[in-house]
């Protein structure tokens, strides 16, 4: 996948003012939210901090929420030294009648950060929020409240489900640039006003070193906010928890968290890129070569600044593969394929029961899929099926190697959940990725391809939403994928500024059960639209 740049850097802090309390957020499409629903950070979207209640516990990294059901969610915060995180919800932006959620003590074990979970709210409902950080040694001396609101999943079908995914975030050396408003495809997201945000890995790039300024080649500057943690690769726990600091500077972020909950999955730069379990590094940037100690610390972090329910729940097991369930339209099968996959290769093994998901969670994903009673069953993927992604001159680093024949290698896991998927006749599957940096659509099916086991099926890509663009991956024809739509760059990392970032859109219609998907650029332009039918076979 996109490899990342490198540079030195300067130490910002992020605006201590709080996200305003919004009202529902389908009245925000119809009102005027404009600069009232974003922080107040200056042009640079930054600004020095400002101490109203000094010695207090201070939220200056904002809220975000995840993993968003019909009953419950997560909510995340940051202080600036040791607090009691408490959490309040209510119906009303007035926080009147308020429901009081005890959160855990912020401390520098996990960075203070901490995560609280909601349980028992109502379906489908707007939930507005306040996050209370107090003195762990008098309750009495608390910081100022950070406000954020989300809309739960609803319980009945006719009220229908939107939401919006993409990823790589930050890479390439592509960082916050004040000159063009920073992150923007997070405003325009925002103002979408999504159910909910599913984030398909490259979070961060912890590879990715950010320069002050890159010249583009029409001699152009392209001008960053630089941190410490972005002036070399992450090796430290430290440096990993700063690359998620960093994109948290940027106030189209913070303001995004505050009212959109994520779904969050990890892909390869949240450690290092085309990292694999088991690898030793020959790469001169990096002091520690063994990539499982850098997994862990990276793990830790990802952690610590995502909320995550199999992270933070009981029984969650530290896994990131799981299911979200948003009501009875929608399941969201967050994949995991970095943790278990086999080594890097030239991926034309005979037999393969790693692969790229792990026997384990193969196992996982079947079951959850055969249990699944929503009409709609995303899988939600960190890394395309039949696009080839090379790792060097021999090696592969997704699921297809470019061999267009039986399947091979990875491939034979892939075959083997497709083949499962159309004999237990599981309906109202589709695959969203991102990983490539650009944007397509993808139509598989068997009299296209070599293995015809299968249930015909679509996969789309979005992205990047902040990185850098890159052309076009080969098809393998194994599973007899057609290119349907397709917009990527010539040429290679392209910066935002000479390629719009991208995202997609997934609506489900709460009366016909239909779902459309809009692939999106900035800028607000639709790229391409298709709607699948439920129930039905191939689209």
């Amino acid at each position: 996948m996109p490899h990342p740049v490198s540079g030195p850097s300067s130490h910002p802090s992020p605006s201590s003012s709080p996200v305003p309390a919004a009202p529902a957020r389908r009245g925000v499409l119809r009102g005027s939210l404009a600069a009232s629903a974003a922080l107040a950070l200056g042009g640079a979207g930054l600004a020095a901090p400002a101490f109203a209640l000094s010695g207090r516990p201070r939220a200056a990294w904002g809220v975000q929420t995840g993993d968003v059901t019909a009953s419950s969610g997560l909510v995340w915060v940051r202080s600036d030294r040791p607090a009691r995180m408490v959490v309040e919800t209510s119906a009303t932006e007035s926080f009147r009648r308020a429901r009081r959620h005890r959160g855990p003590l912020l401390g520098a074990g996990t960075d203070f950060t901490g995560t609280t979970a909601l349980r028992g709210l109502p379906a489908g409902e707007q939930i507005h929020y306040r996050v209370t950080l107090a003195d762990p040694d008098d309750p009495r001396r608390t910081g100022e409240p950070v406000t954020g609101t989300f809309r739960t999943a609803p319980d009945r079908r006719r009220d229908g489900v939107r939401f919006l995914w993409s990823g790589d975030i930050a890479g390439q050396g592509w960082g916050i640039n004040p000159d063009v408003g920073g992150f923007r495809a997070y405003d325009e997201m925002r103002r979408l006003d999504p159910d909910f945000f599913l984030c398909s890995g490259d979070a961060i790039y912890a590879d990715g070193v950010i320069e002050p300024s890159v010249t583009l080649p029409d001699g152009r500057t392209w001008r960053n906010v630089t941190t410490p943690e972005k002036s070399k690769v992450a090796e430290t726990l430290d440096e990993y928890r700063g690359n998620f600091r960093y994109n948290l500077l940027d106030h189209n972020v913070r303001a995004f968290n505050a009212r959109v909950p994520s779904i969050v999955q990890w892909d390869d730069h949240e450690v290092r890129n085309n990292w694999y379990p088991g690898q030793i590094l020959d790469d001169p940037r990096y002091t520690e070569k063994d990539v499982d100690v850098l997994a862990a610390r990276a793990a830790r972090a990802f952690g610590e600044y995502t909320p995550v329910s199999t992270l933070h729940l009981p029984g969650g097991r530290g896994r990131v593969h799981r299911v979200v369930r948003y009501g009875p339209l929608l399941d969201v099968f967050v994949l995991d394929m970095r943790s278990y996959r086999n080594p890097n290769s030239p991926n034309r093994q005979a037999d393969d029961t790693t692969g790229i998901l792990g026997a384990e969670q193969l196992a996982w994903l079947k079951r959850e899929l055969a249990a699944s009673t929503a009409v709609w069953k995303v899988l939600a993927a960190d890394m395309p099926i039949g696009l080839v992604v090379p790792d060097g001159a021999a090696d592969f680093e997704a699921i297809a190697q470019g061999d267009p024949g039986a399947p091979l290698g990875r491939e034979l896991q892939i075959a083997e959940l497709l083949r499962f998927v159309k004999h237990r006749r599981i309906t109202g599957t589709l695959w969203l990725t991102a990983d490539v940096h650009y944007t397509s659509a993808q139509h598989y099916a068997p009299e296209r391809a070599a293995f015809k086991d299968f249930a015909p099926f679509w996969e789309f890509v979005s992205g990047p939403l902040a990185a850098g663009g890159f052309p076009a991956n080969a098809l393998d024809g194994t599973f007899g994928p057609e290119r349907v739509f397709v917009r990527a760059p010539e040429r290679a990392n392209l910066s935002p500024m000479e390629s719009p970032q991208y995202f997609g859109e997934v609506d489900i219609d709460g009366h016909s059960g239909d779902l459309t998907v809009r692939l999106r650029a900035e800028g607000g332009k639709v790229l391409f639209s298709k709607v699948l039918r439920p129930g039905r076979v191939g689209q």
